[in-house]
């Protein structure tokens, strides 16, 4: 069953004019250092890793039916990767909680992101999904 969908497209050109007059001050209370570690390893398309993780994060929000209020933090929402290249995301804290509190008893919460980039666009889209956990042996 389907608990929540969510996008966002993030212009690329706006994310690089925040990391040049914000810097590491916004690079620190947007994204987790394992995200800036990725960012950092793509010295050719830095603004353009950042943008689908800053859609992620607010697509995210929108499947968990907040937005980005109600206690939610850009930390509590974090994007990896496989080693196939497939995008994870990571929920901690307040986002964990809500996820928690969504999910049905019974079932568990698989969050499932896609992220793209188009230069000057960046989209990510976000379906929370909840699986039925097998039942006890």
């Amino acid at each position: 069953m389907i608990l929540g969908i969510g996008t966002d497209l993030c212009n690329i050109e706006r994310i690089e004019g925040t990391l040049a007059r914000f810097g590491d001050r916004f690079l620190h209370r947007v994204f987790t250092e394992r995200e800036q570690r990725k960012a950092a390893s793509r010295p050719r398309a830095v603004a353009a890793t950042y943008a689908k993780r800053w859609a992620a994060k607010e697509a995210c929000s929108k499947a968990l039916g907040t937005g980005l209020r109600m206690g939610i933090a850009w930390k509590d929402m974090a994007v990896s990767n496989l080693r196939t290249g497939q995008p994870v995301m990571h929920l901690t804290g307040w986002a964990a909680e809500r996820l928690a509190a969504m999910t049905p008893p019974g079932h568990e919460a698989i969050v499932h992101v896609t992220l793209t980039d188009d230069h000057p666009w960046a989209q990510a889209f976000v379906v929370i999904e909840a699986r039925p956990l097998p039942p006890p042996t």
